[in-house]
């Protein structure tokens, strides 16, 4: 029997939220209900919320203030690690109806129908850092994805990295049952995916709790007959040794697109925040990736404005930065979050001067990002076609390579989740490099 109702999903946040956000979407639609765009009129509103950054947590409650304004009616649902971290808060937001905390997600349909036979406020959010928690197993049969399917095969962190809520919000690590990651990889392959991204919230941790390894789930997807490319999510750097590097490469499925969460490349700074490495092991990582892949793309997160940093510990960030040189950077301004060590730490550094060190590294990853593309030009490369672009007139169709490269080529022709072959010949955007095919 079809619901006559319509959901809208918002998503904030990582690729471990957006996963979860569709889980919920396919939960829904199972259920008979009709989804349609946020900013269109809806009976549910489901905000998966974020809260890694103070700016985070304003946009979640932005985002649930703006559905309940567009159906003042509407059931609207705070999903997610803003009302798991700030569960009181969203408990006595009037624009709120119901609260789900992370683990918890898979319950969206069951909270409805409460919510619709008692029409009362309800919540269901859990300790999620005293109790023993399993994962929450959720599945995917398709994607919003053009060609590319996230995976989420762990949840939760065990670092406790000084500046981060994550732990408190997300709990402790979880890993997936391989059968099940194997079983979606699968069920995504015979939908036509032919790219897989295994993301978690530590992906490095997975298997840390079942026994299981990180290496061996890479091998079990690699084996899945009609996926034809693996990326990796964010990694430790400390996982990256000569063994983990050799065992990827010999994987042909392997893009060589590693990111390696840094945060600060000045030893002092870094053991302030709690990290479990040193500038030097960190580089030996990078040293290791570029022994067996041949210009592999490594791309990282850098904070500035950490509590303590000096004007000579950001100028060492710099100079580090420069020297690793990586294809991409995402830079964060320091966010206070209660409850964290750093929040109470000395030295908290003026917001002005964050924004100014935040604008030289944006820069000179600008720089170094241009630097790492320009080194394809005249070399042939294979690219996984996305979708259609115009420009300047002309069709062309988008994709990337290995490495991440977005590449464009000139074709009336549909050329949507097929590899195609050529030379890169230079710009068609400041993003956007022309191959030729051959």
């Amino acid at each position: 029997m079809k619901i006559n109702k319509k959901a809208a999903l918002h998503n904030l946040g990582c690729k471990v939220n957006a996963y979860e956000t569709e889980a919920m979407q396919q939960i829904l639609e199972n259920a008979g209900y009709e989804i349609v765009p946020f900013t269109e009129y809806a009976d549910v509103y489901v905000v998966n919320t974020c809260s890694v950054t103070n700016m985070a947590d304003r946009k979640s409650r932005q985002m649930l203030h703006k559905a309940k304004k567009m159906n003042p009616d509407a059931i609207v649902v705070g999903a997610g690690c803003y009302v798991q971290t700030k569960e009181a808060e969203a408990l006595l937001d009037d624009t709120v109806d119901i609260v789900i905390g992370n683990n918890k997600k898979h319950e969206l349909l069951s909270m409805l129908e409460a919510y619709e036979n008692d029409h009362g406020k309800c919540g269901n959010v859990i300790d999620i850092n005293h109790e023993k928690q399993e994962y929450e197993e959720m599945f995917l049969e398709r994607t919003a994805e053009h060609t590319r399917a996230f995976i989420k095969v762990q949840d939760g962190c065990n670092q406790f990295c000084s500046y981060c809520i994550i732990p408190f919000a997300r709990g402790r690590v979880r890993s997936r049952n391989s059968e099940d990651v194997i079983r979606e990889v699968k069920r995504l392959a015979e939908h036509g995916f032919r790219e897989i991204v295994l993301t978690g919230i530590h992906l490095s941790s997975y298997g840390v709790d079942t026994g299981d390894d990180l290496l061996h789930l890479i091998r079990e997807v690699h084996n899945v007959d009609g996926i034809e490319r693996i990326r990796l999510g964010s990694l430790e750097p400390r996982i990256v040794t000569d063994g983990f590097a050799a065992a990827l490469a010999g994987l042909p499925k392997i893009c060589p697109h590693f990111h390696l969460s840094l945060q600060s490349g000045c030893d002092a700074t870094l053991q302030r925040m709690n990290r479990r490495y040193d500038t030097r092991e960190y580089e030996e990582g990078c040293q290791i990736l570029r022994k067996y892949f041949d210009h592999p793309a490594i791309t990282t997160d850098v904070i500035v404005g950490f509590p303590g940093e000096t004007e000579e510990e950001f100028a060492v960030t710099k100079e580090y930065l420069k020297r690793i040189h990586f294809y991409e950077m995402h830079i964060f301004q320091y966010s206070k979050r209660e409850g964290t060590k750093a929040a109470v730490m000395e030295h908290q550094v003026p917001e002005p001067v964050k924004k100014e060190r935040s604008n030289i590294l944006l820069a000179l990853e600008k720089k170094m990002s241009e630097e790492f593309r320009e080194y394809y030009v005249g070399k042939q490369v294979t690219a996984l076609m996305e979708e259609a672009y115009e420009f300047e007139g002309e069709t062309y169709f988008t994709g990337y390579t290995k490495e991440y490269v977005k590449i464009a080529v000139k074709s009336a022709a549909d050329l949507s989740n097929q590899f195609v072959k050529g030379t890169i010949r230079g710009r068609l955007t400041d993003d956007i490099y022309l191959m030729v095919e051959f």
